[in-house]
């Protein structure tokens, strides 16, 4: 069984090295954007209340964000492993994941820091050409980034659950690494 989950700065790669780790191991790769955009798609009880945030261009709170993760990784198909991607994002949301995790009798092996330099990230969304991404829009989100998300790599590190990877270096690469580090941790 392999349960992970992905950390990293937004344009660090973390979507494409997760659908290809997902795929290489066959499990499910769980997106919380995926995981919100089929609640509300299949009208389920929590998507219409998370709709109901989104409509307001609100955040979904974090519990009804726990409730969603717990709803999916309760389902079948990830019995035999899951990657988790863009969930969580602080550390609270770790804790309270934490729980739903031993509520569920399951438990996260390794959480997985796609590590890139700042000025490496900006380079890369800017070259998507996306018309947000300008460069004081990228790097405000880097720096809530940091002051959100990144303490949580010292949390998991601090639990021995942490394996960062460089992940300024081609696709490939950082595959190859990802596969050796999750082999060799």
């Amino acid at each position: 069984m392999t349960r992970l989950i992905f950390l990293g700065p937004p344009g660090a790669g973390k979507g494409t090295q997760a659908q290809a780790l997902a795929h290489a191991h066959t499990i499910p790769h769980v997106s919380t954007g995926d995981i919100l955009r089929g609640a509300v798609a299949q009208q389920t009880d929590l998507g219409l209340k998370a709709k109901a945030f989104m409509d307001e261009g609100e955040l979904v709170p974090d519990s009804l964000m726990l409730d969603l993760v717990r709803d999916r990784l309760s389902q079948s198909d990830v019995a035999e492993g899951w990657l988790l991607d863009g969930f969580p994002r602080t550390v609270n949301q770790a804790t309270f994941l934490d729980q739903v995790l031993n509520d569920i009798r399951q438990s996260c092996d390794y959480v997985i820091n796609l590590d890139v330099p700042d000025d490496i990230i900006v380079t890369r969304l800017l070259n998507r050409g996306r018309t947000d991404d300008n460069e004081s829009v990228i790097r405000h989100r880097l720096e809530v980034y940091r002051e959100q998300t990144a303490p949580l790599i010292d949390f998991y590190r601090q639990r021995q659950q942490l394996v960062s990877v460089n992940g300024n270096q081609p696709v490939e690469a950082v595959s190859r690494d990802l596969q050796q580090a999750i082999q060799s941790a």
